[in-house]
C-alpha cells in the first residue's frame, strides 16, 4: 500500500471518528437538558414565559417590563439558575391558573397561594413565602377585630383566600371583590367598603400611602405562595424547585425576605418545605 492511498484512508476514519463524537456530544447533552431550557417544555425554547398580576406590591410593583418586587427577584433568580431568559406579561388574576395550565404562559408569578382548589387546574412548586392577613380599616373606625366585622362591607381581591375568609369566617353584610388588591384599599379610602382584608405585607406597603388608614389585626395562616406550572410539566416545575433550593441554600431568598419585609426573616418552613409535605399536612 502506498503512502497515498494511508493517508487517505486515516484521513476518512479520523473524519467517521469526528462525527461519531460529534453525535455521541449531542446525544449527552439532550439527556442532560442541556441550556436555555432545553427539554423543559417551554413555550419558547430559552425563555421563561410568567404571567403576573399586578401591581399588588411589595410581590408585583410597576408594569412589564419595568417591573420589580420580592415575586419577581424570585423568579428572576430560578430563571438565571435554570439558564434562561425571562418574560413577563401582565393579565388578571383571575384567569392566571387557567392561562398557565392552557400553555399561555409557563409559570405564574402572583403572590399566589398554594391551594387544593387551585392544583386541580395547576401545579406548584415549593414554598417562597409565608402569607398572613391584615385587617385594614380607616382610622377613625370602631373595627378593631374580624369579630366586629358584623352587618359590614369587606373589600377583598377577587379569587384570594382572604375573599374566603371574609365569607366564611365572618359576619360581614357583603363581602365586595374588586380585581386588584390595590382597588380594594382605594375604595376602603373612598369609603365605599367599611374594612378590608388583604395581604399583611400589601396592607404594610399601602399604609405608606394611606395614613387614614390603619391595620388594626393580623391574622396568621398556613398559606403559603408557590409559582403555578401547568400540570402536565414536572420537567420545568422540577427545574424551577431545584433552582429555589438553591437560592434558599444560598441566602438569596433571606437577602430577598429582608429587602421587602422589613428586615424579617423567611420562616422555617419555607426553607425547609416542600410542595408536597405541605399538602399533606
Amino acid at each position: 500500500m502506498n503512502k497515498s492511498r494511508l493517508w487517505v484512508i486515516l484521513a476518512a476514519l479520523v473524519l467517521a471518528m469526528t462525527a461519531t463524537l460529534a453525535v455521541g456530544c449531542g446525544d449527552d447533552d439532550d439527556e442532560e437538558g442541556g441550556g436555555g431550557g432545553a427539554d423543559l417544555g417551554l413555550i419558547n425554547e430559552g425563555t421563561l414565559s410568567v404571567g403576573t398580576d399586578t401591581p399588588y406590591p411589595p410581590f408585583e410593583i410597576g408594569q412589564p417590563p419595568n417591573i420589580s418586587g420580592y415575586d419577581i427577584e424570585v423568579m428572576n433568580g430560578i430563571a438565571e439558575e435554570i439558564g434562561v431568559e425571562v418574560e413577563y406579561t401582565a393579565t388578571g388574576f383571575g384567569t392566571i391558573f387557567r392561562d398557565t395550565a392552557t400553555g399561555q404562559f409557563d409559570t405564574a408569578a402572583a403572590a399566589s397561594d398554594i391551594d387544593e382548589n387551585r392544583e386541580k387546574v395547576v401545579d406548584f412548586t415549593d414554598p417562597y413565602y409565608l402569607s398572613s392577613t391584615a385587617l385594614m380599616v380607616p382610622a377613625d373606625s370602631d373595627i378593631a377585630s374580624t369579630e366586629d366585622l358584623a352587618d359590614t362591607i369587606v373589600g377583598v381581591q377577587d379569587g384570594t383566600n382572604q375573599q374566603d375568609f371574609a365569607e366564611e369566617e365572618t359576619d360581614a353584610s357583603e363581602v365586595r371583590g374588586f380585581p386588584e388588591g390595590p382597588n380594594a384599599i382605594a375604595a376602603l379610602t373612598t369609603g365605599q367598603v367599611e374594612a378590608v382584608l388583604i395581604d399583611q405585607a400589601t396592607a404594610v406597603v399601602a399604609l405608606e400611602d394611606a395614613p387614614d388608614l390603619e391595620i388594626v389585626e393580623e391574622i396568621p395562616t398556613d398559606v403559603f405562595f408557590g409559582f403555578a406550572v401547568a400540570p402536565d410539566n414536572d420537567a420545568l416545575r422540577e427545574a424551577m424547585n431545584e433552582a429555589l433550593a438553591t437560592l434558599k441554600e444560598n441566602g438569596t431568598i433571606e437577602d430577598l425576605y429582608a429587602k421587602y419585609f422589613d428586615g424579617a426573616a423567611p420562616p422555617e418552613e419555607v426553607l425547609s418545605g416542600t410542595n408536597e409535605l405541605l399538602t399533606n399536612d
